[in-house]
C-alpha cells in the first residue's frame, strides 16, 4: 500500500519483519569471568544504624522495602534519611497517604532539616515512574506502596494485583535510571497484603521495623538483602523528635546494678557486633498439671530441652515447678549459644541464689549434658568485658585465646555440672 489508511499520507509505510518476536536475534550470554568483581558503590544515608542494616549504605538502582505495623515509625525513619540524603543530591518523596502540608508539619515537629526534600502527592504509578525518569533524583521514597494505582489491573489501591504491578513498574524504572527507590509497606498482623511477603521476590532489600507500643525502642532487621548480610540489626529509640540511634544497645537491654535472683547476662551476636542481653527466669510451685513452660524471646522447644538436661544430668528436678523464661526489654536470644545462660538463670531462680555479680555465660547444651562450643567466642568475651562483666562461664573449647579484652575470670567448662559449680560455688 502506498497510502496510509489512517492519516492519508503517501509513502509513510515502512516494512516490518514478520518473524516471531525474540527469534530474529539470538541474545549473547556473558561469561562471569569477564564481569568485574568490584563491590557496588554505596550511598550513605547519614543514619549509622540504617547503613549498618543495609550493608554499608544504599546501592544505586536498588529497590528497598521497609515494612512494619502502622505507627511503628517507618515514615519517620524514611523522612529522616531523606533529610540527610538531601545534602548530597536531589531526593523525592512521593506521598499517597498524606498531603504535602501534612508532611511539612511532621518534618517541623521532628526538627529535621527537610527543606531540600521535594514532595510529590501522587497515587498513579505511571506518573510516579515518569517523575523518576524525568527528574532522576538520587533517592525516591514512596509512602506507601499500597496507595499506588496501576492501570489495567482489577481492584482498587491496596489489592494484591495492584500492589504487585505498581512495584514491578517502579523496579523497572529503578533499573533503567539507577535511582534508588525506597518503598514503605504496611504489614497486617499476619504479614500479608502489601507486606514484605507479597513483594519480597521483586525488591532487592526487605527491612522490617519491629517494636512494642509500650516501649520506646525499635529494632530494624533485614529479612532479605542482595547486597549485604541479613544478620545485622539497628536499634533506635522513639522520642519526641523522631527516631534516635542507640549506638550501645547493652545499656538498653541489661539492667544496671547488682545481679538479681534468676538473672544471667548473655552476649548475643547480631551481625557484626555482639550485644549483651539479660536472660531472666522465674521458677515457682505449680498449681496445675502439667506444669507451665513459658518462653518469651527464646525458643520454647529449646527451653523444654534445657529443663530436661538439667533434670537428667544436673539433678535439678523441675517436674512440679512452673518455669518462666524471658529476655529483658523485649530482646531476643534465639542463638543456641544462649542455652547455658538460660540454664544458669533457671537454676538461680530455683535455688533462690543469684550468680556472682556482673557475670555472663554462653554455650550450647547437648542432650548428653555436654557444653558444646559456640561461635564468635572472642567477640562475645570482648563485648562482655566492655560491658563491665567480671566473670564468664564458657565452653571448654571457646577459641578465645590470645591477647583479647575479656573478663577477669573466665571459667571453661565441659559439662553442665561444671557450669553450675563455676557459677554458684
Amino acid at each position: 500500500m502506498g497510502r496510509c489508511p489512517g492519516c492519508g499520507a503517501w509513502g509513510g509505510l515502512s516494512a516490518v519483519s514478520t518473524a516471531r518476536p525474540g527469534l530474529a536475534e539470538v541474545p549473547a550470554p556473558v561469561r562471569l569471568a569477564d564481569l568485574g568483581a568490584d563491590a557496588p558503590d554505596r550511598i550513605l544515608t547519614g543514619i549509622g544504624e540504617l547503613d549498618r542494616v543495609l550493608g554499608g549504605g544504599l546501592v544505586a538502582g536498588s529497590v528497598v522495602l521497609i515494612g512494619g505495623e502502622p505507627g511503628i515509625g517507618k515514615s519517620t525513619l524514611v523522612l529522616e534519611a531523606l533529610a540527610a540524603l538531601s545534602r548530597r543530591g536531589q531526593v523525592l518523596l512521593v506521598t499517597g497517604e498524606e498531603s504535602p502540608a501534612q508532611v511539612g508539619s511532621r518534618a517541623e515537629r521532628l526538627g529535621a532539616d527537610c527543606g531540600a526534600v521535594e514532595v510529590l502527592a501522587e497515587t498513579r504509578v505511571d506518573a510516579v515512574a515518569a517523575a523518576i525518569r524525568g527528574h532522576r533524583p538520587l533517592v525516591c521514597a514512596v509512602d506507601s506502596v499500597q496507595t499506588l494505582i496501576a492501570d489495567g489491573v482489577d481492584g482498587g489501591p491496596g489489592s494484591v494485583g495492584s500492589v504487585r504491578q505498581a512495584t514491578a513498574e517502579l523496579v523497572r524504572a529503578a533499573k533503567e535510571t539507577g535511582v534508588v527507590i525506597i518503598l514503605v509497606g504496611q504489614v497486617t498482623k499476619d504479614g500479608s497484603l502489601a507486606g514484605p511477603r507479597l513483594l519480597e521476590h521483586l525488591v532487592d532489600c526487605v527491612l522490617t521495623l519491629d517494636g512494642d507500643e509500650l516501649r520506646d525502642h525499635r529494632v530494624l532487621r533485614a529479612a532479605k538483602n542482595r547486597f549485604g548480610s541479613t544478620n545485622e540489626t539497628g536499634v533506635f529509640r522513639m522520642g519526641a523528635r523522631g527516631l534516635e540511634e542507640v549506638r550501645d544497645p547493652t545499656a538498653l537491654f541489661v539492667e544496671s546494678g547488682p545481679r538479681r535472683v534468676g538473672s544471667c547476662i548473655f552476649p548475643a551476636i547480631e551481625g557484626s557486633r555482639a550485644i549483651l542481653v539479660e536472660v531472666q527466669a522465674l521458677v515457682t510451685s505449680t498449681q496445675i498439671v502439667p506444669p507451665r513452660r513459658v518462653a518469651v524471646g527464646i525458643d520454647r522447644t529449646r527451653l523444654a530441652q534445657i529443663i530436661a538436661v538439667l533434670a537428667r544430668h544436673a539433678g535439678i528436678g523441675l517436674g512440679d515447678q512452673d518455669v518462666f523464661v524471658s529476655v529483658a526489654a523485649g530482646a531476643r536470644a534465639l542463638d543456641p549459644a544462649a542455652d547455658l545462660a538460660i540454664a544458669l538463670a533457671i537454676v538461680s531462680a530455683h535455688r533462690g541464689r543469684p550468680m556472682s555479680a556482673a557475670s555472663a555465660a554462653f554455650g550450647e547444651l547437648g542432650l548428653t549434658g555436654a557444653v558444646r562450643p559456640a561461635g564468635h567466642a572472642v567477640r562475645r568475651l570482648t563485648a562482655a568485658a566492655a560491658g563491665g562483666v567480671s566473670a564468664a562461664v564458657t565452653p571448654a573449647v571457646s577459641g578465645a585465646e590470645g591477647e583479647v579484652p575479656r573478663p577477669d575470670s573466665v571459667f571453661r567448662v565441659a559439662e553442665v555440672r561444671e557450669a553450675l559449680q563455676a557459677a554458684f560455688d
